[in-house]
């Protein structure tokens, strides 16, 4: 059997909407092996389908019938750390484990080129898939069959801290809110930040991160959806985050914070509690370089 380490991602980055990524070193494990039946097993007691329709199993039987080989079963043991529906990258967890369990099970016969450009397609965007799979901070560029994308490695005094709301949020509705029309001024407002981004976490410029998170693309229509964001938002940088921006889809909201700065998260929690949002969780990460590992 198989055993697959995949980390949880964080996309979008304040205005790098669908295109920028990062993996967090906060995990899902996944084992597989070929059997004469399908049986998927929950590890941790998460609710998860149990039967072909599981996106595990539907992924790597994707990859099997694109390779043109024969699949009568799978045995599938999942452990599901991330939350789903929270914008941590569940899904595309759940999709690159499918696609390395399969393609290792068959002996490889992807590149790993082919990995994040069939990820993409199914997911639909790289920003989650493409850093789930190789690690690092990614920008990536998908042109519907292609994702141009860079891998860059980053070893910071950064500490990601992660508030994590006590509801889901599911993609689609959150997609749902988004205008099909942006101006030229918003347009070329987001692709400066988002540039700005890449550039001042590799090279350490991190005042300019609260700048580079700011965003007109999605953030502002997807705040109403998340009750008290606004209010983490100030707490965060009342708290000295260098920068607060919504995780992928969210409800989940990531602060940036230095490494130097040790009671954030004690002081993030005691001002959660005293806005009643007690079973709201607060997580320390850090960026995962390593990507998806066979263990």
């Amino acid at each position: 059997m198989i055993k697959i380490r995949i980390p949880a991602t964080s996309a979008n980055l304040g205005a790098g909407f669908d295109a920028l990524g990062l993996a967090l070193n906060f995990y899902n494990y996944v084992n597989i092996e070929e059997s004469d039946k399908t049986e998927i097993i929950s590890l941790d007691g998460t609710e998860i389908p149990l039967d072909e329709t599981n996106l595990v199993y539907e992924t790597a039987k994707t990859l099997y019938d694109i390779c043109g080989k024969e699949l009568k079963g799978l045995k599938i043991e999942q452990e599901n750390n991330i939350p789903m529906a929270r914008g941590l990258g569940s899904s595309s967890a759940c999709i690159i484990a499918g696609l390395v369990g399969a393609n290792t099970l068959m002996g490889n016969p992807l590149t790993l080129d082919d990995l994040v450009n069939l990820s993409a397609q199914i997911e639909g965007h790289p920003d989650n898939t493409a850093p789930a799979l190789l690690g690092g901070i990614v920008t990536a560029v998908f042109d519907g069959k292609i994702v141009h994308w860079v891998k860059q490695e980053v070893h910071t005094s950064l500490k990601f801290v992660v508030i994590i709301p006590d509801f889901e949020l599911k993609t689609e509705k959150a997609r749902e809110c988004l205008p099909k029309e942006v101006s030229h001024k918003d347009a070329v407002y987001n692709l400066s930040r988002a540039a700005l981004f890449s550039a001042s976490l590799l090279t350490g410029k991190y005042e300019n991160l609260r700048t580079a998170v700011h965003d007109k693309l999605h953030q502002p229509y997807r705040m109403p959806l998340i009750p008290h964001a606004r209010d983490v938002f100030d707490v965060a940088y009342s708290l000295g985050a260098y920068a607060a921006y919504i995780s992928g889809a969210g409800p989940a909201i990531m602060s940036i914070v230095d490494e130097k700065n040790k009671f954030f998260c004690g002081k993030m929690r005691f001002s959660l509690d005293k806005m009643g949002l007690l079973s709201w969780t607060v997580k320390e990460l850090e960026i995962d370089n390593k990507g998806t590992l066979i263990l």
